[in-house]
């Protein structure tokens, strides 16, 4: 995630040692596949089991529900965009030999939409063995969620934060299973301002999505602390510097010098597929079964930032999340 700022400030820290290797093919070749990153090795099968994934449609999510059909599991995609989601689905159908990929409704900008679908789950799914938090947005202009919330913090943090809350019954009903939430490694640099949550006074595009993104893993070690000895455990990840859409809001933004500057350092960053695979590692690798509230990044475990491990903060964002959605 985080693609053009990502690739922006590696460019800014290593602009020499770029500048040597680019001029070589060893070099070339060698930058990729360190941009590359981890491969989930797993052979684990799914079959007879239920994962959701919200924003499945395409990027990284994409590709994991194309992974996780091809394990046998019954993949749904929980999209805001139907015909786009549909689509998807077919092209998941075929890549993976799996019919069994079903598309539901769900705008993680609106608590209602999310009561929704988790309700629709709850009805119609006899079990969810894996739910991952993969949608988001990124750098966006002062936009509000349909609840009036600041639309990143609103859809990467808060819908999701209702999402698992919602289906917490059905996954500790078909334990063992697992909660997989996608930070990024903006997180490092984040802060959660609890006296200005909407950032109200100084909404700042990166200000916001730090602060989203620390949330996904503050959300993730309370929840893995709160879901002690239930069978449910929860991983946060930050998936590498990715081709996706997830820059959409950013690129327009970046001065034209700028943009072909970095336009072929894009080359070297990973693919959705490539980007996907932590993602699938804490989804199935069975090493990780009795792991709970830890930080991923290249199919391992890394630190998580300091700001990210203070349990107090975890807790009180926790306690202010479920007011504003009113789960308090």
């Amino acid at each position: 995630m985080e693609v053009f700022n990502h690739v922006k400030e590696f460019a800014e820290e290593h602009i020499t040692w770029l500048a040597i290797v680019l001029i070589t093919g060893t070099g070339l070749i060698t930058i990729r596949r360190w941009m590359a990153g981890g491969i989930c090795r797993s052979k684990a099968r799914l079959d007879g089991r239920t994962a959701l994934i919200t924003g499945a449609n395409t990027g990284i999510g994409k590709e994991t529900a194309v992974d996780l059909a091809g394990r046998g599991a019954r993949v749904i995609l929980a999209c805001r965009d139907m015909g786009r989601a549909n689509q998807a689905a077919d092209e998941i159908r075929k890549r993976s030999g799996n019919g069994n990929v079903v598309v539901k409704q769900l705008d993680l900008a609106s608590l209602q939409s999310v009561h929704a679908l988790a309700a629709d789950v709850k009805a119609s799914e006899e079990r969810l063995d894996i739910l991952i938090n993969n949608a988001g947005i990124m750098m966006c202009p002062k936009w509000k969620t349909e609840d009036g919330f600041e639309m990143q913090f609103g859809v990467n943090h808060l819908g999701h934060f209702l999402l698992t809350n919602s289906l917490l019954d059905l996954l500790k009903k078909s334990a063992p299973s697992r909660v997989v939430n996608v930070s990024s490694l903006a997180h490092e640099k984040g802060k959660i301002h609890f006296d200005d949550i909407n950032l109200d006074k100084d909404y700042n595009p990166m200000k916001s999505y730090r602060q989203s993104k620390l949330a996904n893993v503050l959300f993730s070690q309370e929840l893995a602390k709160r879901l002690e000895g239930t069978g449910v455990t929860v991983y946060s990840l930050h998936p590498g510097v990715i081709r996706t859409e997830l820059g959409r809001h950013l690129w327009p933004t970046i001065a034209l010098w700028k943009r072909l500057f970095f336009q072929p350092l894009i080359l070297f960053i990973k693919s959705p597929w490539e980007g996907a695979q932590t993602t699938i590692y804490c989804a199935v690798e069975e090493s990780l079964q009795n792991t709970s509230g830890l930080y991923y990044s290249d199919c391992a475990p890394k630190q998580a930032a300091p700001q990210a491990c203070d349990a107090a903060a975890a807790t009180k964002l926790w306690d202010i999340s479920a007011s504003m959605v009113g789960l308090a």
